[in-house]
């Protein structure tokens, strides 16, 4: 028998989008938990449900191991977990009521994750019996002893875990955050099937790309930014412990690319320099990719992951606006967006832009920047998303009495505008199609240009990425017309610009 089954409730297939993209990554979350606990005496065992087919596949693995506890540990170092998606949410219910047929109702069941954190009720109304808050291992390790009869405290005087008491969630005194992280273990790469990701890695892409992470958490306030589980602390792995986890993914995986998944690489002076220093050192270069703000992307840091194998940075760029990334307090400026595009592409680093259009104020004059600053930088790649207020942000509390009975996204193609924005949702919807599609345009006539001055230019790859410019181009048209017809302001949008206006015609004819 199992002492602890852990699973996460991430199911590609469930985010049409993420499907059709096709990169799946390793649950490191997940499996940083498994490690710790096997650690520390435990026998565990992890049910993978990136690329099963639905919540029924943990069955198998229920029968199998017969766990004495059932945890559900979500993998907060991935995006798509920390969006909180309702879909996920009802699956982890769905595998929740599984456990329950399977194993009865004194198999203990925990859960984990930045959605559990914002709304630990509901799971408990599901069924989950305890839930951790904010960093999760060494809790999660401390509860475990305690039901499996290693330890005798009472549970109440466990940190960081919740609990329902009489109906009601009750949390126990905050868990403090452990600030040197090279003393957990790698992750239990070991319990995966990491050959099916390998698979489809290549059959997708041609090649194999592995997640790892060097820190946790961000000092940065942007206040749409939710963090649930670190909030704004930031502790970083040392460069040599970073780099002995590169080679042992070598040595047993030999991926060809790695994405690092922390939300801010290498914040800490000289630690960029440092890891470029321990990579070559190592002779363990991978070409990888990064989250990094513009504001931190200085000369001697842009060299040094260059130096490290960065292939790919992707920055938060949002707005072309310097308005809109003030109220967002973003702290960065459109000035320092240019500078760092260039600057990366001058050291051969692709650099790729987050955007984020429909934020409170946003108006058409800023939409417009924020388009012009993508055609002058010409990133490598964008990412677009419409503003998504999450709970305990400070966005969240401006726009809260602005929302209906939505409030989380059903995958991460929902683009839902959740609040009055200048404009209905359908309009924000278009606009990332019209802003995509003119990307992908610009792409495609660049590299036309690459193939006749390279044919060596001429692969698979480009091909494809020709004929779905060839599919877009006739319906360009028609979706920026489309887009003008749906320019609709929200009603209470155009009654406060209306009063706004009489008000202050009022003062000036005063």
């Amino acid at each position: 028998m199992t002492d602890v089954l852990l699973a996460h409730s991430f199911f590609l297939r469930f985010d049409p989008k993420q499907w059709r993209t096709m990169q799946p990554y390793a649950p490191l979350g997940t499996l940083y938990a498994a490690a710790f606990l096997r650690q520390h005496g435990h026998n565990v065992a992890v049910f993978d449900s990136m690329l099963a087919h639905g919540a029924h596949a943990i069955v198998p693995a229920l029968q199998q191991h017969r766990p004495r506890v059932v945890v559900f540990y979500e993998d907060s170092f991935n995006w798509l977990s920390k969006m909180c998606l309702t879909r996920m949410r009802e699956a982890c219910f769905e595998m929740i009521k599984l456990v329950r047929a399977q194993l009865g109702t004194n198999v203990p069941i925990i859960v984990a994750g930045s959605d559990v954190t914002d709304h630990r009720q509901i799971y408990f109304e599901h069924g989950a019996d305890y839930a951790l808050i904010g960093e999760g291992e060494i809790s999660l390790l401390e509860l475990i002893d305690k039901l499996l009869g290693k330890s005798n405290g009472a549970l109440t005087q466990i940190a960081g875990v919740a609990l329902p008491n009489n109906g009601v969630a009750h949390a126990t005194i905050p868990r403090g955050f452990q600030k040197n992280l090279d003393v957990f273990p790698f992750p239990a790469w070991d319990l995966l099937d990491v050959e099916k990701y390998r698979r489809v890695w290549k059959k997708k892409h041609g090649y194999y790309s592995v997640n790892l992470v060097t820190t946790r958490g961000c000092p940065f306030r942007c206040n749409w930014c939710a963090k649930p589980i670190y909030g704004d602390r930031y502790n970083s792995r040392s460069p040599e412990n970073v780099v002995e986890e590169m080679l042992g993914l070598r040595k047993n995986f030999q991926p060809e690319h790695i994405w690092f998944a922390d939300d801010i690489f290498g914040l800490k002076p000289g630690w960029v320099e440092r890891f470029g220093e321990a990579v070559q050192a190592a002779n363990v270069a991978t070409p990888f990719k990064i989250q990094a703000r513009v504001d931190l992307l200085h000369e001697e840091v842009v060299a040094g992951l260059k130096k490290a194998g960065c292939k790919t940075v992707w920055v938060g760029a949002e707005s072309g606006s310097q308005k809109i990334l003030d109220a967002m307090d973003k702290g960065t400026t459109v000035e320092q967006i240019y500078a760092t595009a260039a600057r990366l592409k001058r050291h051969g680093v692709e650099v790729c832009f987050f955007l984020q259009f429909g934020y409170p104020g946003e108006t058409d004059e800023d939409i417009e920047k924020t388009i012009k600053m993508v055609r002058d930088c010409d990133p490598h790649d964008i990412g677009i998303s419409v503003s998504y207020p999450l709970p305990g942000t400070r966005f969240y509390e401006q726009v809260q009495n602005e929302m209906g009975e939505k409030h989380n996204w059903e995958h991460s193609d929902d683009l839902a505008l959740m609040f009055r924005g200048q404009y209905q949702p359908a309009f924000y919807r278009q606009l990332h199609r019209v802003v995509h599609h003119e990307f992908r345009l610009r792409k495609a006539a660049v590299l036309i240009d690459e193939i006749k001055q390279h044919a060596s230019h001429l692969t698979l790859g480009n091909i494809r990425s020709l004929l779905a410019a060839s599919l877009r181009m006739p319906l360009l048209g028609w979706e920026r017309a489309r887009l003008q017809h749906l320019k609709i302001p929200n009603q209470k949008s155009a009654d406060r610009k209306m009063w706004t206006e009489k008000f202050f015609g009022l003062l000036l004819a005063g």
